[in-house]
């Protein structure tokens, strides 16, 4: 957290909440919803590019108006998944993207949410705080860039969806690793 967030007290730590980088952490659900209503090729497109940019604007303004915090922390993943689940299931249902390319496609998204529910329900997890990795980071990118694929090049989607696999499976071990050492940083007297 940001000298800024952290300095606040209890109760003007909630209003931490409504800040820009949040709403733009935000704005990528609004954007789930428009591309579930569209059949428009490039509206998807535009949708995809405004869903890009978002998720690399939020975190610059975070960091930029030192407004990094624990809500812009799990907001940012909450706007990615919706986004990415969305835009992934309308895909599969227009048959542009497979249903083994949709698990692969998720696989570390529904790793990281069995991850959280597994953070909250063990109590030495919870004090711990999960941050963005640039692993974790390639991922949503390459999850970006497969859905595009499956919009205008439909024939790049094999080989990127494996891409995102290995890197899916490279992002969750790193995240695993970098858990035990934060709990062996916090456990330690």
């Amino acid at each position: 957290m940001s000298r800024g967030v952290s300095s606040l007290t209890p109760a003007s730590r909630a209003s931490a909440l409504w800040t820009l980088p949040n709403a733009v952490s935000m704005s990528r659900v609004g954007l789930a919803a428009v591309f579930l209503a569209t059949t428009e090729t490039n509206a998807r497109v535009a949708l995809l590019a405004a869903a890009s940019l978002s998720d690399f604007l939020d975190g610059w303004l975070a960091r930029r108006r030192n407004a990094v915090s624990r809500w812009g922390a799990l907001l940012d993943p909450i706007g990615d998944r919706a986004f990415v689940f969305a835009a992934t299931a309308t895909l599969v249902a227009g048959g542009r993207i497979g249903p083994i390319e949709c698990v692969v496609l998720l696989f570390r998204d529904i790793m990281t949410a069995i991850g959280f529910i597994v953070a909250r329900i063990v109590k030495w997890l919870r004090p711990i705080t999960f941050r963005a990795r640039p692993l974790g980071k390639g991922v949503t990118a390459l999850q970006l860039g497969t859905l595009l694929a499956a919009i205008l090049r439909p024939a790049a989607v094999t080989p990127l969806v494996a891409a995102v696999g290995v890197t899916s499976v490279a992002a969750t071990v790193d995240y695993t690793m970098a858990l035990w050492r934060e709990r062996d940083r916090t456990l330690k007297p």
